[in-house]
């Protein structure tokens, strides 16, 4: 499959994960053109997305998947600090007064995050049940990567507020709950990454009552 890249910061290293992950998980870049943003991929047939086979059942799949995407990762790809910072510079300027709590959970996290992460993996800030689709050379492969380098706990973010999964306060407990329990990772630090992560891409975003109602369902369980 060709790919003809929007260029755009938070797939500007697509192509180096993909080439990271060697196609354990993902579908493998077989050629890339970085002067015509061009990918030819690996087709994923029959295609179907990993939403349609039930919340539960996707979520067996993440928890089998996303060991296998931690790849060690430096350069090229943006730290997760980095994309934080910038998180943290153009929220004050949004419009919040609907909303202020989330405005400043979100920054607190910004704060006390990124100085004390673990090891610096391969993360993906766009993993969801839609962009995991059901393939031959393996049941199931990611797609459409927007990495970082960062901690694990920052991974399950998308997946927590993967609406097409569920979206409600339970569906949305229940997946962060399993995730972060079955995958060893630590509770409130994965709770705050969520919350900024979901906040800050809240605005320009077709997604953005969801992505309120989410960040807030999370902050009440605080």
């Amino acid at each position: 499959m060709l790919k003809i890249q929007q260029p755009h910061r938070e797939s500007e290293h697509e192509a180096a994960a993909l080439e990271r992950w060697d196609g354990d998980g993902a579908v493998r870049l077989l050629a890339h053109d970085p002067e015509e943003h061009a990918l030819l991929l690996e087709l994923c047939v029959p295609g179907k997305p990993l939403s349609a086979v039930g919340q539960d059942a996707a979520l067996d799949v993440f928890v089998e998947l996303l060991p296998r995407l931690w790849k060690p990762a430096g350069r090229p790809f943006r730290p997760l600090a980095s994309e934080a910072a910038w998180w943290a510079e153009y929220l004050p300027g949004q419009d919040w007064s609907v909303a202020p709590e989330l405005l400043e959970a979100a920054l607190e996290a910004l704060r006390e995050l990124p100085g004390t992460q673990g090891e610096q993996v391969l993360v993906n800030q766009d993993l969801h049940g839609d962009n995991v689709l059901a393939a031959e050379r393996e049941p199931w492969l990611v797609i459409d990567p927007k990495p970082l380098a960062g901690e694990r706990e920052f991974a399950v973010a998308p997946i927590v507020r993967s609406s097409e999964l569920g979206h409600s306060k339970r569906d949305v407990l229940h997946r962060f709950d399993r995730l972060t329990s079955e995958l060893g990772l630590d509770r409130e630090r994965a709770r705050g990454w969520t919350i900024a992560q979901t906040v800050a891409w809240t605005w320009n975003s077709t997604y953005h009552a969801t992505h309120v109602e989410t960040a807030r369902w999370l902050l009440e369980v605080a």
